[in-house]
């Protein structure tokens, strides 16, 4: 629970006994590799502040084809925003890629915190303009950026996911096939193989 207050202090002005009463708020839950938090269809009951570990949000077409939406590590939250906001059965998996813990907050608990603590609507409100800006980017360079703009902004952006996912994942994210990523990749290693 220290690295989740840790993250709170650093965002909002509380007393230790409003942090306190906050993370109290908070189950830890640990989910095991290949283990869905939530799948489409369902109703996300729960958003999650990840202690450790490392998952990814996929939706899957009619067709078959898994499309990885985003990944989330230490210190990001995880959850179907919609679906936990409105109640509605979600559209997107959230699956675990590695051994994981998470910190788990019903709506229930997250309207009571609202109205206990109204400073936690200010950490609320800095996570929802985060959760959009990254949702932001990544709609503009999947529209505007080419594929090898994709993947050197996600090496940039994203240093401590890149060494953790496979080929297949990163692929299934940039929206290329795995044989374009590699051929990506040799061709971005090739100039400095000579230098």
């Amino acid at each position: 629970m220290e690295q989740f207050k840790e993250f709170v202090k650093k965002r909002i002005n509380v007393s230790e006994e409003e942090l306190d009463d906050i993370v109290s708020r908070y189950h830890v839950r640990k989910i095991k590799k290949k283990e869905y938090f939530l799948r489409a269809g369902e109703i996300c009951h729960y958003e999650a502040y990840v202690l450790s570990g490392l998952f990814k949000s996929f939706y899957v077409t009619a067709d078959g084809i898994e499309h990885i939406l985003q990944f989330a590590i230490e210190d990001w939250w995880v959850g179907d925003i919609a679906s936990f906001n409105y109640q509605e059965p979600a559209l997107q998996n959230i699956q675990a890629l590695e051994d994981s813990v998470v910190l788990t907050l019903s709506k229930t608990d997250k309207d009571k915190l609202y109205e206990d603590h109204p400073i936690y609507e200010k950490l609320s409100r800095i996570m929802a303009q985060r959760a959009q800006i990254a949702s932001q980017h990544r709609i503009i360079s999947s529209i505007g950026f080419t594929a090898q703009e994709r993947y050197l902004d996600f090496i940039k952006r994203y240093p401590k996911i890149y060494p953790r996912i496979s080929n297949m994942q990163l692929a299934s994210y940039l929206g290329v096939t795995q044989e374009f990523l590699s051929r990506l990749k040799r061709q971005i290693l090739k100039p400095n193989r000579n230098s």
